[in-house]
């Protein structure tokens, strides 16, 4: 077994142990914010979306529902920040504390997502890659990721892009841990654009493309 298969085996085995153990910790954080949910507007609690993991492989993503139930395609809703006006009042506390991103633990235990990864994306976005871009489907999609502890939301989709594929080329457990670590970090104090991050994954991006990887 090769160092990067065995570092595959082993984060698979920490997403599996990470997974179970957070879904048994946070079980009245998910049966509190699933009768929130609820009560508000009667809705469904769970939110489910054909999203595109490794290898373009499609699966069902979980999450807490956030937005009024409505028929628009995900061109059409745009970019979904707190003050969107889908949005509903216990949404907008559960994406604050990334609260609705937790039954994605189920997904992380099922083998179709990791705890760190490229977020993922749907297939109408896939399919407008070009090479660099679909790079980012050659790893498991995460719950937090790279792009995510970096800007996420208050940076562009290309510049999202483009951390993820950094991230893909320079993965470890150690850069991992890392990423964990500024996720609670982001939970803790919101969203900020890093300059550095930015700035290094767009130069490694067109040095890339340069070299036509």
């Amino acid at each position: 077994m090769n160092r990067s298969s065995s570092g595959g085996v082993l984060k698979r085995a920490i997403d599996v142990a990470a997974s179970a153990t957070l879904l048994a910790a946070f079980s009245p954080l998910l049966a509190l914010t699933a009768l929130g949910i609820a009560l508000e507007d009667g809705g469904p609690v769970f939110y489910r979306q054909l999203r595109v993991g490794v290898g373009e492989k499609e699966y069902s993503l979980l999450k807490f529902r956030s937005m009024r139930v409505n028929t628009r395609s995900v061109d059409e809703v745009g970019q979904v920040r707190g003050d969107h006006e889908l949005v509903t009042r216990v949404g907008r506390i559960i994406r604050r504390l990334k609260i609705d991103e937790l039954p994605q633990l189920l997904n992380v235990l099922a083998g179709d997502m990791s705890l760190v990864g490229p977020r993922p994306t749907v297939a109408s976005q896939v399919r407008e890659y070009d090479a660099l871009q679909r790079r980012r489907l050659e790893v498991r999609p995460g719950m937090t990721g790279w792009a995510q502890v970096n800007g996420n939301t208050e940076v562009s989709w290309k510049e999202r892009i483009e951390l993820d594929v950094w991230y893909v080329d320079h993965r470890s457990l150690l850069l991992d841990l890392r990423i964990l670590f500024r996720t609670v970090l982001v939970v803790l104090f919101g969203e900020r654009p890093n300059p550095n991050a930015l700035q290094a994954a767009s130069h490694y991006a067109d040095s890339t493309r340069r070299r036509g990887r």
